[in-house]
């Protein structure tokens, strides 16, 4: 009689995008094959993390990420594997503004990542007073020499200020890829967030030229631009939904309200307390944030639980209105706006909102008669002000900020509020540095692997493809490939 060989088991702590994307994985990707035995535990109530949604005026509204980049392949590639090609969707529209200099404004052309890679665009939109713009044109004329020579790294904010100018770096730069991460770009790695840019920067000619080559070239006349992103029909947590699906069809055992609370490993493997029991396993995909992590990790290799506690996360918040039809001015610029953090109020305060989004405008499969979808960002690492806000005090601190923006009263419908805590790690200087101390370190423990936002993009595409990277290699440390 035939004996039968027993699978090596892999436990995946962490039930977001990045443990689901190692499940898939782990059970064969593109081609299924149950070679290994699968199971991952979170510790919520629910799978997706930050991919949730919610139901708001009779539709489904993101209260995270409500799309991915479409230029990068690996969300687009799993939704089309996970049979989801008849939801994609892309924007109404592109573009967007920002309030600059006391009113909202459009932002300019010919920008890469917030930087001006043009100098008559930057004139054009009117974002920068004179003297800010006569600065920044400096970078045409006489532009000024990184005299540090190369280097691994560096800040994005004081290399972008002493190429063009302190007010570049308030009005646009900080804005944007700074409110990607809800951080600061003072202290942000150029080599992990934006690479060109540390190229581009070494030159000896002008940054906003040197730039200008690595901006996607202006599609021909006559031909179709490609989307800078994606969305979902059903909100991104289809996307959560398929995977999970897919992930149990495969054999694989999906567990939430499952806290992981010691990790072990002895000559028969890994063992796991969890909320639930005690769990054995063969291999362990870390997919958590990072202060759990470092916590999981200690007693194991106190350096590497040390360099993930490095890693420090902001929190935000999200509030969604439903206004009625027509309230908004005409005109708007794009999918949304930004707010610098530099803006003031009339009474001189800052604003709390950091950003405005038109999710109707933006997303057309979220639009009905009658009413319009706005979503209000608020909160960055440096500032948690809206933390000491209920509710209500919240969302009316913010209608007050829209009014003002807009010009216009704002009466809604319905909101709802979500608060990311903790929510977005943050790419410090030497970023890639800590990351390869972490991976090198869960290289020296038997047949462990991390993935998740924090290591190698924040982005859902980024995640993806790490996470099925790391799930990869810890199955051919499994396996022998």
């Amino acid at each position: 009689m035939a004996t039968e060989v027993s699978r090596p088991r892999v436990l995946v702590l962490g039930g977001g995008i990045s443990g689901l994307t190692a499940v898939w994985a782990l059970t064969g990707g593109e081609t299924p094959d149950d070679t290994l035995e699968v199971c991952l535990i979170e510790a919520a109530p629910t799978f997706g993390g930050k991919i949730a949604a919610t139901v708001i005026d009779g539709r489904s509204v993101d209260l995270g990420p409500d799309g991915f980049l479409a230029r990068r392949p690996e969300a687009v590639a799993l939704a089309k594997h996970l049979g989801l090609t008849e939801q994609l969707r892309v924007p109404g529209t592109s573009g967007a503004g920002i309030f600059a200099r006391g009113k909202i404004r459009q932002m300019p052309a010919k920008l890469n990542l917030g930087i001006p890679t043009e100098w008559r665009a930057l004139a054009k939109s009117r974002v920068l007073g004179p003297w800010a713009l006569l600065r920044a044109g400096i970078d045409i004329v006489a532009p000024r020499h990184d005299l540090r020579g190369k280097l691994g790294d560096r800040a994005i904010g004081p290399l972008i200020e002493r190429k063009l100018g302190r007010r570049v770096v308030e009005t646009l730069v900080d804005p944007m890829i700074g409110g990607i991460h809800a951080g600061r770009v003072a202290d942000m790695s150029a080599a992990a967030t934006f690479p060109p840019l540390l190229t581009a920067a070494g030159t000896s000619g002008s940054l906003m030229h040197a730039l200008r080559t690595s901006v996607p070239p202006s599609p021909a006349d006559g031909e179709p631009v490609a989307p800078v992103f994606n969305s979902l029909e059903g909100s991104v947590t289809s996307l959560i939904d398929r995977l999970v699906a897919v992930g149990q069809e495969r054999g694989a055992e999906l567990l939430t309200s499952t806290e992981a609370l010691h990790l072990r490993h002895d000559d028969a493997g890994w063992e796991i307390t969890t909320s639930e029991g005690i769990l054995r396993a063969d291999g362990i995909v870390l997919a958590v944030p990072t202060g759990p992590a470092a916590e999981l990790v200690r007693s194991l290799d106190e350096e590497m639980a040390d360099l993930l506690a490095t890693i420090d996360y902001a929190s935000v918040g999200l509030v969604t209105f439903v206004l009625d039809e027509g309230v908004l001015p005409e005109g708007l610029f794009g999918t949304g706006m930004l707010v610098p953090s530099i803006a003031r109020r009339s009474d001189g305060s800052a604003f709390l909102t950091t950003a405005v989004t038109y999710l109707t405008t933006k997303w057309p499969h979220l639009q009905r008669d009658g009413s319009v979808l706005v979503r209000v960002s608020t909160g960055r690492i440096d500032d948690v002000r809206f933390s000491d806000l209920d509710d209500e005090a919240l969302i009316a601190q913010l209608t007050g900020e829209l009014e003002e923006l807009f010009g216009v009263a704002i009466h809604p419908r319905a909101t709802t509020v979500v608060r990311w805590m903790d929510g977005l790690p943050q790419y410090r200087v030497n970023h890639q540095l800590r990351v390869a101390g972490i991976e090198s370190a869960a290289d020296r423990l038997p047949n462990l692997v991390v993935a998740g936002a924090a290591y190698h993009g924040v982005g859902i595409p980024a995640c993806i493809g790490a996470a099925a990277s790391a799930a990869d290699l810890l199955r051919s440390k499994l396996l022998g490939d």
